[in-house]
């Protein structure tokens, strides 16, 4: 039998029986290092040199300026000032709710990490406004695919290194796809909100909004600060990491004081259990990734795509459908490193720009964290609303389509992603 599917149908076996994704592809990897006499003596180089790229320090520093500003209150603040000045609208907490996953998108670079800061603030107010838990839950795990676009993204670090791409170009390009997708929302919210009678509370007076602003505006100036220093080339990505990093520690410390031992012990301690799992990943699948392409496996499966049609927009349509199909199995990361050998040959041959392609696949991806069995995002939701996962997966059905109307937006009109990556001469 041919080794390609044998390396493919051993990984999908691993992941259908439980196995972690990690794991699968490690796995995967050595067995076919092992049985075609590659060499074990390759795996230690082969992951020292996955990990060891300067690029890849943004990582942890984002994760660990996410955690930061969530526990030293930015979150909330930027939660309440929203909802002063969005008032008794149609769906208006919910409203707060995207807008509030958008803006702590620009701070913290991973969906679950908004879904829980924003998740923790909001389910609770909708529900006691009489919104559906359901609906709630659902909601904020949808506003929190945005932040997969929607720059600092650590998904675009990982396809820039992965790809030799501009960083900064990509989070330049991130930003109008992950406003789209925002917006996509709107609708759904707007029109389901209406139907049930569910609205926000009233309008913010001058005073009440003028002191909400006050108190917000150290979490509206993190991505000023932190995105103006990337694109004015202050610093680099991973620079603006370590500098996000300091910011959210001088907030806590100077600016609200509310950064103790012991938050600051929780605050390293689940970053680092996030930054151990990523980088797992990054360095399993890399492997995979380099034993598959060594097999000749990955090449083999881009003439096989290649070869089920030419025309272009179908191509899109049928990478589309993969992609959306492969978010439901396995994580963005681990993606990105299985699936990019077989499709960059696919993207140099039709001459696609690979930074628009790389926000494709960020949209396509960030859609996975709502769809299951994997489905991070909703699994956070649903845990903080103390929900099934049956329940928020069908309050979910609507947010899921009008992301994927963003979608097909954005495969096809490539513009709107390259727009600011020419404005910045980052494309």
């Amino acid at each position: 039998m041919d080794p390609g599917i044998l390396f493919f149908a051993l990984f999908f076996l691993l992941l259908f029986i439980g196995v972690p994704i990690a794991v699968s592809v490690g796995i995967t990897a050595l067995v076919f290092l092992w049985q075609y006499h590659l060499g074990i003596t390759v795996v230690s180089p082969n992951i020292f040199a996955n990990i060891a790229k300067f690029p890849l320090l943004a990582i942890p520093f984002f994760i660990l300026a996410g955690f930061l500003m969530d526990r030293v209150g930015i979150s909330r603040r930027l939660v309440n000032l929203l909802h002063l000045l969005i008032g008794p609208v149609p769906g208006g907490l919910g409203l707060v709710a995207v807008a509030g996953c958008v803006l702590f998108g620009a701070i913290s670079g991973t969906g679950p990490a908004d879904t829980a800061a924003i998740g923790a603030v909001m389910i609770p107010a909708m529900a006691n406004r009489g919104y559906d838990k359901g609906f709630a839950a659902a909601l904020v795990a949808s506003a929190a695919t945005t932040d997969v676009l929607i720059p600092p993204s650590v998904a675009f670090v990982v396809y820039g290194v992965i790809t030799e791409t501009s960083i900064g170009g990509l989070f330049a390009a991130g930003v109008i796809p992950g406003l789209i997708m925002g917006l996509a929302l709107v609708l759904p919210v707007y029109l389901i909100s209406k139907r049930n009678g569910w609205g926000g509370d009233r309008w913010g007076t001058k005073a009440e909004i003028w002191k909400a602003s006050k108190e917000a505006v150290f979490g509206l100036l993190a991505p000023i600060i932190i995105l103006g220093g990337i694109y004015g080339g202050i610093f680099t990505p991973t620079e603006a990491a370590v500098v996000a990093v300091f910011y959210g520690f001088f907030v806590g410390l100077f600016i609200y004081r509310n950064l103790s031992l012991k938050v600051l012990y929780e605050v390293l301690r689940d970053s680092a259990v996030s930054t151990s799992v990523v980088m797992s990943v990054v360095a399993f699948a890399g492997l995979f990734a380099w034993t598959g392409s060594t097999l000749g496996v990955m090449e083999r499966a881009s003439k096989a795509l290649l070869g089920l049609t030419t025309n272009p927009i179908l191509v899109l349509l049928l990478l589309n459908l993969l992609l959306l199909i492969a978010g439901m199995l396995m994580d963005a990361i681990s993606i990105f490193y299985i699936f990019l050998p077989i499709l960059l040959p696919v993207i140099k041959h039709f001459n696609w720009d690979p930074i628009w392609f790389g926000v494709m696949m960020a949209v396509n991806l960030s859609i996975g964290t709502l769809t299951p069995p994997v489905a991070l995002n909703l699994y956070v939701a649903a845990n903080l609303a103390d929900i099934s996962m049956e329940r928020i997966s069908k309050a979910a059905i609507p947010f899921i389509l009008a992301l994927i109307v963003s979608l097909l937006i954005v495969t096809y009109i490539p513009s709107l992603s390259l727009w600011l990556p020419d404005l910045f001469g980052l494309h």
